[in-house]
This record gives structure tokens, sequence and C-alpha cells, in this order.
């Protein structure tokens, strides 16, 4: 049941959805360049990967030897406003209708963190990743990684339609409030470095 509502709300929200889609990309397109969409393996249900699609919010840049430059120096006014309203994470209703996400479950993080999972936190790949999920609902990027990944794994033990509803129209509030999009002193999200107090964050574009 739960695959067959994310498909009828995927497919309807894209086929309503498809003037944003297009002035979206087409936005992109004229403030950015190509290419209009950003992808990057992620790691889904049981671990496996798959390309998750956002629109681009970020400007090329790199240094002298060639790396890229900070988020801060990369993101532009454009694109944090397309990342305060979401509108970047529209393209992942294509990953839901081909089964790599659903709609409601745990967002899927960089596939590097795979390893750094404690037994507990591997947990939150036995269901298919979600567009939003109830760490987003909660407090989004300011929200620690433990306190996301309990979210995640208290997810996995009680997930229902019940649940998952609750959970979407939720989503709609923080959207509209623009909650969590930053963790703190980052652009988006932090850097999952493993269960060691001692380490640091660092930023990165999830």
């Amino acid at each position: 049941m739960k695959r067959f509502i994310d498909i009828i709300i995927s497919l309807i929200a894209l086929i309503i959805l498809s003037p944003v889609f297009l002035f979206v990309a087409y936005k992109v397109r004229k403030n950015l360049g190509s290419p209009i969409f950003f992808l990057q393996e992620r790691p889904g249900k049981n671990g496996k990967l798959f390309k998750m699609i956002k629109f681009r919010s970020m400007k090329n840049g790199f240094d002298k030897e060639g790396n890229s430059l900070p988020d801060d120096q990369r993101i532009t006014p454009f694109g944090q406003k397309l990342r305060s309203t979401s509108l970047d994470e529209m393209p992942q209703l294509i990953n839901v209708l081909k089964g790599e996400m659903s709609i409601v479950g745990p967002r899927p993080m960089l596939k590097e963190f795979v390893e750094l999972y404690s037994p507990e936190q591997a947990r939150r790949l036995e269901v298919r990743p979600g567009m939003t999920g109830l760490a987003q609902v909660s407090g989004r990027n300011e929200l620690d990684y433990e306190e996301r990944f309990k979210c995640d794994v208290w997810y996995v033990d009680n997930h229902s339609l019940l649940v998952d509803f609750k959970i979407m129209f939720k989503t709609v509030s923080v959207m509209t409030n623009k909650e969590g999009i930053n963790a703190p002193g980052h652009v988006g999200p932090s850097l999952f470095k493993g269960n060691d107090p001692q380490v640091q964050s660092e930023k990165v574009e999830s």
C-alpha cells in the first residue's frame, strides 16, 4: 500500500507541478548554467546505491589547485532561495516513481556515512529513503546527527500510513516557515564523521 501511494502521489505531483518544474529548470539554467540537475549517489534501501536528483543550487568554483571551493563560496542568493523553498528537491519525485525513494522515510545521506554508522544507526537503511521524514519535521538540519538517527530508527520501527500522512502534513508547515534549512554555522547540513564526540563537523552540499 505504501508503494502504491508513493506512485500515485509522485505521479500527480509531477503532473500538477510540471509548470513549476519547468520554470525552476529555466531559472537554474539562466542563473547557474548547465547542468540543471545535481546528481549524487546515495545509499537507498539495504544500502543499495542510486543517483538522487536535485536542481542545482550552487555555482561551479575551484581554487588554484583545482579543488572545489567551500559551499558558502559557491552558494548564490538564487541557490539559497531555491533551498529555502525546498524547490530544489522536486526532481526527487522521479526517484520516488522509480522506486528508489519514498515520499516519507529517512533522508538519504552520503554513501561515505554508511561505514561510520553504529549497528543501530544502520537500521535507517531498512526502509526506502524519503523526500521528507520524521527528522525533517522535528528540526531538520538543526538537529545533531544523534537526534536525527534516533528519529530515523523510530520511524523504521513505527512507520504506518497514518504516521506517513502526519509527517506529510507537518512537512508543509516546515517548508512554509522555512525551518531548519541550515545547520548552525553551515550552508545546509553538517558532515557526519562518526560517533566520536571529539570529532567536529564540516559542511557539505546535501
